[in-house]
């Protein structure tokens, strides 16, 4: 940990817990350093209570869905991410410009980075997220790992000390922890930079690899090597801390299918459970966030083996993308959280006070071509309806985008998160099909049909061997050659292009 950061850790002990205040209060005005679906989310829960807002946006985003929603907007760059969303001097600079009292980071971009956190304290800003120091830790996959291991956490056999990291020493203690074994980037994130090595022939080869991804991605070439779980699933527990000292965990999502890496369909609660594991998880994940005094929305991701046995992978410190399922099942609102322990107010809830209410699903829609191993794809949406959501429905469409907005190379191709809830696992995930169903684009590829094969798949919706393979091993069911597409789909997608097109 950097010293500069190390010591404003020190002082955010000694003043964060005396100085919260245990009178209500809001902001008035919040910047949102991001764009797209998460900044009109952030946008929607601040104009709620009453919090003024303010976009920035780059050149690429200057008639974007978030700029039209906020109270005020500012350019602050051309459309590369490292010259507009990348710059945090710029952000503060606007904050201060437009009276902003705190920046919401949203995920992506700088809402990891324990620099602009530490700048934004600086600054006289507050940032709505974890202190830096926090970050820091938790941005490291082998300092973090020290650190959960101290508070009792369970961690996965494995290398961390970075005294030594060289390529030489992680051979050998791959052999040492035996095959198969992952490689894991220290600062990595998101599914880069990691890779399985099923045998040491193949140890030199995975490592260059990941080391070029690595380094493109984060600027980092350091590695740690852990042992592979095989068939594991993927869950991840919620947690929320105040500058109080309280903390919650509101349950466990299941994000176990995925593809390169990345998650595709989440689901809250996760499947088969059972109340036991579920406190063991939570109360864990609690444990984690407690190592590192942390201040307000967190993600703690296990790993879990066939047995129930789950070990610490990360923690994100920030809002995930699908945190949408667990305010479904929890009647919370996580960005409401968010803005209120910023502010310094204690958790609204307590840890007895918290339930779950029946099951939520969450599928990302991309444009992305599943049939070309879902390489992103661009262009305008000249025609997007999607299906009917809103109070009383149990649906949640969670856009950036409208009809006629372009999805660019510059950004994720994301176009929406639709979510689902419904009283049990079936039904929510029979609805989430319906739903599917009646979303329709045109103008760009995108993922629609192969998540409607994996939401109705007989294995999926059993919950049998379900890993996060799972894509990988079903994907010739999963993933249908073009022409076989259901005809109806292309047909309506047709038709609503060639209208949008004559302006009918």
């Amino acid at each position: 940990m950097s010293s500069r950061i190390h010591t404003m850790a020190m002082l955010n002990r000694l003043m964060t817990r005396g100085y919260a205040t245990a009178v209500p209060r809001n902001f008035d005005k919040v910047l949102i350093a991001n764009r797209g679906e998460i900044a009109c989310r952030v946008i929607r829960t601040a104009k709620k209570l009453g919090v003024k807002t303010v976009s920035v946006y780059s050149d690429a985003d200057a008639n974007s869905r978030h700029v039209a929603m906020a109270d005020e907007a500012y350019r602050i760059g051309p459309a590369s991410s490292s010259e507009s969303y990348l710059r945090g001097d710029k952000i503060i600079q606007v904050a201060q410009q437009s009276g902003a009292q705190a920046i919401h980071p949203g995920y992506g971009f700088l809402s990891e980075n324990s620099e602009f956190a530490l700048a934004c304290k600086e600054a006289g800003v507050e940032f709505v997220g974890p202190p830096a120091a926090a970050i820091e830790t938790m941005g490291s996959k082998s300092e973090s790992k020290t650190v959960m291991e101290a508070a009792g956490v369970p961690c996965t056999p494995g290398y961390h000390n970075t005294a030594d990291l060289s390529p030489e020493t992680l051979r050998t203690e791959a052999e040492k922890i035996g095959y198969p074994v992952m490689l894991k980037a220290v600062m990595g994130g998101g599914g880069k930079g990691m890779r399985i090595v099923h045998t040491a022939q193949d140890f030199d080869s995975q490592l260059e690899s990941a080391t070029r991804e690595a380094l493109n991605a984060f600027g980092d070439d350091q590695f740690i090597v852990e042992k592979f779980v095989e068939q594991p699933r993927h869950v991840e527990v919620q947690v929320f801390g105040d500058k109080f000292g309280n903390y919650v965990y509101l349950f466990e999502r299941d994000c176990t299918t995925q593809r390169r890496h990345q998650k595709i369909i989440e689901e809250a609660p996760g499947p088969n459970i059972s109340d036991d594991l579920r406190k063991q998880l939570g109360e864990a994940a609690v444990s984690a966030a407690r190592a590192v005094d942390y201040v307000g929305a967190g993600t703690v991701e296990f790993i879990m083996d066939k047995s129930g046995e789950f070990y610490f992978m990360e923690m994100n410190t920030r809002l995930q993308v699908e945190h949408p399922v667990t305010e479904m099942i929890t009647g919370q609102d996580l960005v409401e959280w968010q803005l209120k322990v910023a502010a310094g107010n204690e958790l609204p809830k307590s840890q007895d006070q918290l339930q779950i209410n029946g099951h939520s699903a969450e599928a990302r829609i991309y444009a992305e071509n599943p049939q070309q191993n879902f390489m992103p794809a661009t262009g305008k949406l000249h025609h997007l309806v999607p299906p009917e959501d809103g109070e009383g429905t149990g649906v949640r469409v969670e856009s950036g985008v409208l009809q006629g907005d372009t999805v660019s190379m510059w950004y994720d191709p994301m176009i929406c998160k639709l979510v689902v809830w419904a009283p049990t696992r079936d039904l929510a995930l029979k609805k989430l099909n319906d739903n599917l169903a009646n979303y329709h684009v045109a103008g760009v590829p995108t993922n629609i049909s192969f998540l409607r094969e994996l939401a109705q798949h007989s294995a999926f919706v059993n919950f049998q061997d379900v890993d996060t393979s799972f894509i990988e091993k079903h994907y010739d069911e999963l993933v249908k050659p073009p022409e076989t597409v259901l005809e109806s789909e292309t047909a309506l997608s047709s038709l609503a292009l060639m209208l949008s097109l004559i302006h009918i």
